[in-house]
């Protein structure tokens, strides 16, 4: 079994920055890539951001594009989502997957999930 522990939320003001990790354990996980998505209040969830562990190949969402870079630490099997220029419309549960297939933008591409993340932006 693969375990997911996000860390890294908080409440910040909009302009600010966050860093949330992505710390993988559990049995080697020889899975292809990892995303983050975030889940708002009364709506879906959406994909914010994707990295393949190899090669380090990334996939942003629209939204978050020149604002939020992800990367991995292959050593430390984590990976981390600089988030800057935090606006209100960011405030979210942010969530790491883990998937055995290229970076997809889908929620059902991803085999596992950590329980999420808050991150609350004030205006």
């Amino acid at each position: 079994q693969v375990q997911l522990v996000e860390s890294g939320g908080g409440l910040v003001q909009a302009g600010d920055s966050l860093r949330l990790s992505c710390a993988v354990s559990g049995r080697a996980f020889g899975g292809y890539s990892m995303g983050w998505f975030r889940q708002a209040p009364g709506k879906e969830r959406e994909f914010v951001a994707g990295i393949t562990w190899i090669g380090g190949s990334t996939l942003y969402a629209d939204s978050v594009k020149g604002r939020f870079t992800i990367s991995r630490d292959n050593a430390k099997n984590t990976v981390y989502l600089q988030m800057d220029s935090l606006k209100p419309e960011d405030t979210a549960v942010y969530y790491c997957a883990a998937s055995y297939r290229v970076v997809r933008p889908t929620v059902n591409q991803y085999d596992y999930w950590g329980q999420g993340t808050q991150v609350s932006v004030s205006s």
